[in-house]
């Protein structure tokens, strides 16, 4: 997952605060700008995984941001920084989704396992609005 971010230095050798628009109240900031995206990784982790805990939605990432006399900086999030620990789950799939899920992790350079986490969170970030209407069934 990738989200932008404004990175703003006050003053020639300053340090530089980031800001992360999609993410109201999420900010960080590093001695450069490459430690500036560094600390703002952690810090989009941080706060996704907080609003995940307390059930809120967690908002799309935006296409582009308004620098607002900034730097705007692609700040990759690690999906396993998204939680404090692994849990090992025992799902079972259909045998014809199992050959295209691993090819589509190999070709993302990520484990069957992060692909369906990413995928999920993904899928819990929408709001229940967004949900397909096919897939509710009366009784359900």
């Amino acid at each position: 997952m990738h989200y932008l971010a404004v990175l703003h230095r006050d003053r020639p050798g300053g340090t530089v605060g980031v800001t992360v628009p999609d993410l109201p109240g999420c900010f960080s900031g590093g001695d450069d700008y490459r430690d500036a995206v560094q600390s703002a990784s952690e810090a989009i982790a941080l706060h996704v995984s907080g609003m995940l805990a307390a059930g809120e939605a967690v908002p799309k990432p935006s296409a582009e941001v308004d620098p607002d006399g900034g730097v705007v900086a692609l700040v990759p999030v690690a999906d396993a920084l998204l939680s404090d620990r692994a849990v090992r789950l025992s799902v079972t799939f259909p045998g014809l989704l199992v050959a295209p899920l691993d090819e589509r992790a190999a070709k993302e350079g990520t484990t069957r396992s992060g692909l369906l986490a990413r995928l999920v969170l993904e899928h819990l970030s929408r709001a229940p609005s967004e949900g397909p209407a096919a897939n509710k069934r009366p009784g359900r």
